[in-house]
């Protein structure tokens, strides 16, 4: 096939043989050999600041990985991280790779019930149980508990002399997204999915082993995940987190602290930093840039970001299944409103929506897809090969985002395909909200779609249908959702309404509903 003008010729190079020994964990933690003694990660909190180099943290994780080879898990079982943003997460995630087990890392803002249906869903063998969750014990008896006592007791043992000796196309990680149904998906990936982000280092993140990366997020967010701690290994930087009491102006101060070059956060971060406190009052003269993810980036933000930092902030687009791909590159002017171009050595297109392989031309709107030979694309999604069909055309990953790229090469994003939603960063696939909406007492109907508050910042509207002789309130209606799903998947606000808006063949339709509340706001 032709390639479009705005792909590369050559797939992604990663140097390997997909039959070629490679492991995720010790490719993240090669620079140990080299120089034991830098600092991989500093963890601060509200009592102060857990440094780790590079030789205690592999010692720790090969000490943690031989533990759980003694388990007598079957190979490839998968060990659930149910875990807080802690060090015990990170050293967990990697020591089940390193030991040749599948990492399940999960988000601490689950319910425990939806933390069950992971584990059922996956067929999880052990979950890591963190200190914030030992309540959780008798929901999850079915697994092999390991809890911090036993932590410390498993990385007690001698540390393995070796990783295990996975292949490239081996699984590594499995981490959960919403789609188009009621239930989260498994997105599985491969050893070599580490290889597949290198692209990004020039091209997005600017990230050598001098960085000292500061990232806003919490560890057991595969955006966080990645670009705060895996990246940063992979390249021998050093990594900084936080865990204490969510407060806006700590970033600054983190900045400062530590000498942060790089700053990394989704949009809403760096505007609530900006609103939050004087920034000029701290010295970030070792910051270079903030890269931006997970929600779009406004222009103006970007604007009074360089205003008050005089740093730009670097935009990305990615998907769980491939992760980022498209952004812009540090020292090069920005497009505002666009988030980027193809990462050097990536293959994209915009392929037509209604089918076929052929990449659309410049201008023309159609959905984004990314080439199968990108080693960062997942092996696939757990136990869904309906859903892999679903996605893949040919040679073509195909996702839900719809985009066009104009004649110089810059994607515009045209929202989505489908309805999933985006919640500060998190897909949310409506179905599951409305499923946890519909046992709600005093709910006959309800439906729930993105609504603007501001021209960049959108939230989940609940439009709820009221039982007859319902005396439905919004507070109750939210603290109903707020039991059976995480913070982050729950409405904001609720609107009763009279009926729920359908298409013609029956259908709702949510952009309807979303456009009528958006013009009874107006």
């Amino acid at each position: 096939m032709p390639p479009s003008p705005l792909s590369s010729e050559t797939p992604v190079p990663h140097g390997i043989a997909p039959a070629a020994r490679f492991n995720l964990a010790a490719h993240c933690l090669a620079h140990a050999a080299r120089a034991p003694g830098k600092t991989a990660l500093i963890l601060v909190g509200a009592d102060g600041a857990e440094r780790w180099t590079y030789g205690a943290l592999d010692e720790k994780v090969r000490r943690l990985a031989a533990g759980f080879a003694g388990l007598g898990l079957e190979p490839g079982a998968r060990i659930l991280i149910r875990a807080g943003n802690d060090a015990g997460f990170v050293i967990a995630f990697l020591a089940a790779i390193a030991a040749g087990y599948v990492a399940q890392p999960t988000s601490s803002q689950l319910t425990l019930e939806e933390v069950r249906a992971l584990a059922d869903d996956s067929g999880a063998a052990a979950v890591v149980l963190g200190q914030d969750h030992l309540g959780e014990r008798a929901g999850l008896a079915h697994l092999r508990i390991i809890d911090p006592d036993e932590m410390a007791a498993l990385a007690a043992a001698p540390p393995l002399a070796g990783f295990a000796p996975t292949r490239a196309d081996d699984p590594a990680y499995l981490v959960y997204t919403s789609g188009t149904t009621s239930r989260p998906k498994g997105v599985l990936h491969a050893q070599r999915a580490i290889l597949g982000r290198r692209p990004m280092y020039a091209d997005w993140l600017g990230l050598t082993e001098a960085d000292v990366l500061l990232h806003a997020g919490a560890v057991n967010w595969t955006y966080t995940l990645g670009v705060g701690l895996t990246d940063p290994w992979a390249q021998g930087a050093t990594a900084v987190l936080y865990n204490g009491p969510r407060d806006p102006a700590v970033w600054p101060r983190l900045i400062e602290a530590h000498g942060a070059t790089i700053f990394a956060a989704v949009p809403t971060v760096f505007r609530q930093v900006l609103k939050a406190c004087d920034i000029a009052r701290f010295d970030l003269s070792r910051l270079r840039h903030g890269v931006a993810a997970g929600e779009a980036l406004a222009p103006r933000l970007i604007e009074d970001w360089h205003a008050a930092t005089g740093t730009w902030i670097y935009e990305s687009l990615g998907m769980s299944e491939v992760s980022t791909f498209i952004s812009c590159r540090p020292g090069a002017p920005i497009r505002p409103g666009s988030p980027g171009r193809p990462q050097r050595g990536r293959r994209v297109s915009v392929l037509p929506v209604e089918g076929g392989t052929d990449p659309l031309p410049a201008g023309e709107t159609g959905l984004l897809a990314v080439h199968r030979s990108d080693p960062g694309l997942m092996l696939g999604y757990w136990r869904r090969p309906e859903e892999e069909e679903a996605v893949m055309r040919g040679d073509w990953f195909v996702g839900g985002d719809l985009a066009a790229f104009d004649a110089d090469g810059w994607l515009w994003f045209h929202g989505r395909n489908d309805d999933v939603m985006n919640a500060l960063g998190y897909r949310v696939s409506p179905l599951e909200v409305e499923k946890a909406l519909a046992d709600c007492p005093g709910v006959l109907e309800a439906a729930v779609a993105e609504t603007k508050v501001r021209a960049d910042v959108s939230v989940i509207t609940a439009f709820v249908v009221p039982r007859p002789g319902a005396a439905l309130i919004e507070a109750a209606v939210l603290a109903h959702c707020g039991q059976h799903l995480a913070a982050y998947k729950c409405p904001r606000r609720v609107v009763l309404v009279d009926q729920i808006e359908r298409t013609a063949n029956g259908k709702v339709s949510r952009k309807a509903m979303a456009r009528r509340f958006a013009a009874a706001a107006d």
